[in-house]
């Protein structure tokens, strides 16, 4: 299955609830960075940046988050994110109106960045 309709099958497995919010959130990544490689990997949306991934859109039962896999690195500058673990933050949404893409293109944008910082051990 080519990448495009593998993603556009992945927003079928979502409820009522999570596709609006998913479909808003994948806009808004694709439009800051269209460089991004898409694809779907243990059930959510995986975007990688020159093979590595940066953020993901990870539905759960009653919101979405948009995880940055290098987030702790962004958190200071980024209050909005949650975790606390050595490297994966998230933010949490519960509406398709909470998306808003100027602070998502910053996000991602900053993902991107904190590709370029050690992982922590």
């Amino acid at each position: 299955m080519r990448s495009g309709a593998l993603i556009e099958s992945w927003f079928d497995m979502l409820t009522d609830e999570q596709r609006p919010i998913a479909r808003a959130l994948h806009a808004a990544v694709t439009a800051a960075a269209p460089s991004l490689h898409a694809t779907v990997r243990w059930g959510n949306i995986v975007y990688q940046h020159e093979g590595t991934n940066a953020l993901a859109i990870v539905p759960h039962k009653s919101h979405v988050n948009l995880q940055l896999f290098r987030g702790a690195a962004v958190a200071p500058m980024y209050p909005q994110l949650e975790g606390s673990g050595k490297g994966v933050r998230h933010l949490k949404l519960r509406a398709p109106e909470a998306v808003n893409a100027d602070f998502i293109a910053r996000l991602t944008a900053a993902a991107i960045d904190a590709l370029d910082v050690p992982e922590p051990h």
